[in-house]
């Protein structure tokens, strides 16, 4: 059956990821909503919580964080727009990379029109968003049910909508400029680094007074501005229908741009976006002294430093960013504190002294830093194993290269990336601590960024790993659920008072809090050994197995 149509078989490359993304995301807000009548037990802690979430208000609107809606969509409403991060991939893919392996040809060539082949996949990359929509709005209900929260079926069901609504922009915002790019990799990478661009400029408003006017060129100013989870607030018609009609305008534009171009081509640029072109000299005709030619770990490294790039400008600028957030809330908070006796016991708690209430601070906020590491390495995972489904494997392997150099290269390649990118969001942080006066430890804030790097080549090993024996659908789909299992467990297992034991399932509890307690030197190398391990075994599988197997 699954095999009837492409936009069946489009949407059981999904079957994983709908029900990891749905199930994920879904039982962290189920989890949330549960655990909401213990943090408001008496008067005191309730007007606490409500007076902590102002200071936080450069994540979000705190709105009636004192109902249990309220609360969820603001300690998490943010938060799961990870999701984006699945159809940001897939959509990169849809068409871009189905030319890259060549099967685009083989699609056309039945009598299918190229609006078809796209309407079908892209139609499959919505029904899997809306099932992964759906999930998360019943068990967004069966949580506020089993607290008699104050809001029904219909407002649970429009949260997903509005999650994967805003999510499958970057879907669509990726399928648009992968029309432009020769990779599907390329317009992965370029995408997520809009997706933070966005991220960032949503947060402006909450920040810098006047400046509302720069967040609204951000859809997530959009999705903000619905809160159905919350009483009396609900949805807001005009911004849904703003975000829809971006889905619209976007994927459409994409389709449109790929039925008027040549297969495996790329839509011209404007003139005065492309770059001079130059008149190759007959000797210099062919790249035959290109640095990235000289090995396969150069040609390796010249593959993933585009997207590198973008992933270093967005998890290196929204780290400095976060120096910069944290400033403001500590400046909040001081105000609070001369008027609150409530937050001056909260402070005391946390130390008093600049340094470590700013590590505290910022600390909550480093803790998404991993995570962005990991998604690129998500990404990074798939295109290896793309390449084998590809074909080009073949390539490699028919020149006079062993199987365990070309895998060795390759991830060493994607090692000294995440190096670079881990010394670089160093700086980053660096730069803007020093700029807006924010005392911190340096050698606790290096400790913080670069212990970052082991979590990124974990989940890199894994994804060669799993290579190995998967498709790259379903490579990516088992990833982005284990990224999102380890979400949940660091995140929601805490409050849910997990044991030690369960909390230590996750690959994030070995991060720690290096602001405040220096690097986990024991941790760190675990997390090192682990990879290291797991990388040897995705090499025994990588030599022994037939390729494209």
């Amino acid at each position: 059956m699954w095999f009837n149509s492409i936009y069946l078989k489009t949407l059981r490359e999904a079957r994983i990821a709908i029900f990891g993304w749905g199930i994920g995301m879904g039982l962290l807000i189920y989890a949330v909503l549960s655990a909401y009548p213990s943090l408001v037990e008496t008067p005191q802690a309730r007007a606490s919580l409500v007076s902590l979430s102002s200071s936080f208000a450069w994540l979000a609107e705190p709105v009636a964080v004192d109902t249990p809606g309220g609360y969820a969509t603001f300690k998490y409403g943010f938060t799961i727009l990870i999701i984006a991060l699945w159809p940001l991939l897939a959509c990169s893919r849809l068409l871009r990379g189905e030319e890259e392996r060549g099967i685009m040809d083989v699609l056309l060539s039945l009598p299918r029109g190229r609006r078809r082949v796209g309407l079908e996949k892209l139609a499959a990359v919505w029904t899997a968003l809306a099932g992964m929509g759906l999930l998360i709005g019943l068990l967004t209900f069966a949580g506020g049910k089993s607290i008699n929260a104050d809001f029904n079926l219909a407002d649970a069901l429009l949260f997903g909508l509005n999650v994967v609504i805003v999510c499958g922009i970057f879907g669509s915002l990726a399928l648009l400029i992968s029309q432009f790019t020769q990779e599907r990799a390329t317009a992965a990478g370029i995408t997520g680094g809009l997706l933070l661009i966005f991220i960032v400029l949503d947060m402006i408003h909450r920040t810098i007074p006047n400046t509302e006017w720069i967040s609204r060129l951000s859809p997530i100013y959009y999705y903000n501005l619905n809160k159905p989870l919350v009483p009396k607030y609900g949805i807001n018609v005009g911004a849904l229908l703003l975000l829809l009609a971006l889905n619209i305008l976007l994927s459409g534009v994409a389709l449109v741009l790929f039925e008027r171009r040549d297969v495996g081509g790329t839509v011209k640029l404007p003139r005065w976006l492309r770059l001079p072109e130059r008149t190759a000299q007959p000797a210099h005709a062919l790249p035959v002294n290109a640095w990235s030619l000289r090995s396969i770990y150069t040609r390796s490294l010249g593959m993933i430093i585009v997207p590198a790039c973008w992933w270093t400008l967005g998890i290196a600028g929204f780290a400095g960013w976060m120096v910069v957030i944290a400033e403001q809330t500590e400046k909040q908070l001081a105000a609070l504190y001369t008027s609150s006796p409530l937050l001056k016991g909260f402070i005391t708690k946390v130390g008093g002294g600049d340094i470590n209430t700013n590590a505290t601070l910022l600390s909550a906020l480093f803790i998404l830093l991993p995570l962005l590491m990991m998604a690129f390495a998500v990404t990074q995972a798939s295109r290896w194993s793309a390449d084998e489904e590809d074909g080009l494997q073949d390539l490699v392997l028919a020149t006079p290269q062993s199987r365990l150099t070309v895998l060795l290269a390759r991830f060493g390649a994607l090692t000294t990336a995440t190096v670079i990118m881990g010394l670089l969001t160093l700086a980053a942080t660096v730069l803007a601590s020093l700029a807006t006066g924010f005392k911190l430890d340096m050698g606790n804030l290096a400790a913080a960024t670069l212990s970052i790097i082991p979590l990124g080549l974990l989940m890199a090993a894994i994804g060669y790993l799993f290579s190995g024996w998967l498709s790259t659908a379903l490579d990516t789909g088992i990833l982005s659920f284990l990224l999102v299992i380890w979400f949940f467990i660091s995140f929601v297992g805490p409050e849910l008072n997990w044991s030690d034991n369960a909390l230590r399932i996750s690959a994030l509890y070995y991060y720690g809090t290096p602001l405040l307690h220096g690097l986990p030197l024991w941790n760190t190398l675990g997390l090192l050994v682990a990879a290291i391990i797991v990388l040897a075994l995705a090499s025994v599988r990588f030599v022994y197995k037939d390729i494209g197997k």
